[in-house]
């Protein structure tokens, strides 16, 4: 009788042989994988970054690249672009009203010049704006715009938790919903990952109309997670929408345990350019829904103080890198200033190079971003290309009383933006995202003085504060800073 260990033929088996196969395997597996990162990544970086590891460690990292790397929208922005035709086609004769409000296209070398056409909205005239400052005067103005909303509302966020706050929310969805307006929430499936079956429920069996964002949609996308709608977008009746930085939770209106008071930046926009948001929100409850919604679209009243605003979403299934060449025209155009608050910040090549080049022209370039993170990777990979900024006359603002999550920028004295995006590789490249642009100088002094503020409450960096790390923290920096075109 043959041993255990042995062949029908006699011959022992090898006990790695099993393992030599699934290295061989898993090997091949990480050369095919790498030629679709290095056919598909948007940035060299992250092409580089994919390559060297999918053939280093591809037991981790092909895994990781099917659920984290692709540019799996890529491969849907045909059908996407073709959805959206079906609801321009849909809602194209009750768009009359919104271009009739258009102002006519910038001069050249205004700072809407190169951003316009990446919108595909127009510019719009006779806009009441009001700058929102941290959560008490925020979730005032959206529950008091969910109070007075008379005949539909659309609520969409990335993050809705079910905690004091969320809960709150909920309860006024709801009472809308039983007095008979229309209410349409839209939340992402990611960024709400925590919200339970039991929150959403109670909202359907009120009449509220729910639905998930989910880029997992489609057979090839299953295991997709990198894509999330980063969107946070109210828009009460057409006439009245809210944009910014604000989700829902408790930590937006009482701060964090661990990085003390949140502080934030949202917007109120009153006239036309709420109609532009709707159109925002009407893509994304599509894409989610396959619905095409049939709002009111009737003419907008238009307020005395004008403000022209343009809405500008942005997202992986654009053409263009529609995020950072807005931030990167924004920065052009600054004649005087360039101001930018930002969470993260950790942008790519071209925005740093317009950055310096702004510096050393004698812009006054200021970035103000955390003192305190609360995501450790991108904290340390801001640190691998700060001297440079700074070595070009970038000041770098560290906020110190909490947590600074407004994403905001000023441009000179003419006009300013409230927006979802970060200054990083994910809001560029990854996420769902929308920015209102509002090219007026009175709003550009009201983000002036909360600039100043915020200024007041912060650190300015010098080249020491880079120079005197220790070598392990220059080696992290350096190592997440790799990894950021891939996160």
């Amino acid at each position: 009788m043959s041993s255990p260990s042995a062949s029908p033929s006699g011959k022992r088996r090898k006990p790695w042989s099993k393992v030599v196969i699934f290295v061989v395997l898993a090997h091949l597996a990480g050369l095919a994988t790498s030629v679709e990162a290095l056919m598909s990544s948007r940035t060299s970086e992250g092409a580089i970054a994919w390559v060297v590891s999918l053939n280093t460690v591809p037991y981790l990292a092909v895994p990781t690249y099917w659920i984290f790397g692709r540019n799996g929208l890529q491969g849907h922005a045909a059908t996407r672009r073709a959805e959206d035709s079906e609801l321009a086609g849909a809602i194209g004769d009750k768009l009359t009203g919104l271009r009739s409000h258009r102002i006519a296209p910038p001069e050249e070398g205004h700072p809407l010049a190169g951003i316009e056409p990446l919108a595909k909205l127009p510019l719009l005239g006779g806009n009441e704006v009001s700058l929102l400052i941290d959560g008490e005067e925020t979730f005032e103005s959206l529950f008091t715009g969910i109070d007075s909303a008379e005949r539909y509302l659309l609520v969409q966020f990335y993050i809705v938790r079910d905690d004091d706050m969320g809960r709150a929310f909920q309860q006024r969805l709801i009472a809308k919903a039983r007095e008979g307006v229309e209410v349409y929430f839209l939340y992402d499936e990611i960024g709400s990952y925590g919200l339970p079956d039991s929150y959403v429920q109670a909202l359907e069996d009120a009449g509220v109309n729910v639905h998930r964002f989910h880029a997992t949609r489609g057979p090839g996308s299953r295991f997709q997670l990198n894509f999330r709608n980063h969107r946070k977008v109210m828009v009460a009746d057409g006439a009245r929408g809210w944009v910014g930085g604000f989700n829902i939770g408790d930590e937006y209106l009482e701060g964090d345990p661990d990085l003390g008071p949140w502080r934030d930046t949202h917007l109120l926009l009153e006239g036309p350019a709420a109609l532009a948001l709707q159109l925002v929100f009407l893509e994304d409850w599509h894409w989610a829904s396959e619905e095409v919604l049939d709002l009111p679209w009737e003419p907008i009243e238009r307020y005395e103080h004008d403000a022209p605003v343009l809405i500008l979403p942005s997202g992986p299934a654009d053409r263009f890198e529609t995020a950072s060449l807005m931030v990167q025209q924004s920065i052009h155009a600054a004649r005087e200033r360039i101001w930018i608050s930002s969470p993260y910040f950790v942008p790519d090549e071209g925005v740093q190079a317009m950055l310096k080049l702004a510096a050393l022209n004698g812009i006054d370039v200021r970035i103000l971003i955390p003192e305190r993170p609360d995501n450790p990777l991108m904290h340390y990979a801001t640190y691998a290309f700060l001297g440079p900024l700074l070595d070009a006359g970038v000041e770098i603002h560290r906020f110190q009383e909490g947590f600074m999550h407004g994403k905001a920028f000023l441009i000179d004295d003419v006009g300013a933006a409230v927006t979802t995006v970060n200054l990083d590789n994910r809001s560029f490249r990854l996420n769902f995202e929308v920015t209102a642009l509002v090219m007026d100088s009175r709003f550009a002094s009201d983000v002036e003085a909360m600039f100043e503020d915020d200024f007041a409450r912060s650190r300015r960096m010098e080249r020491e504060d880079i120079d005197e790390k220790p070598l392990w923290h220059r080696v992290a920096a350096r190592g997440a800073y790799l990894l950021a075109p891939i996160l």
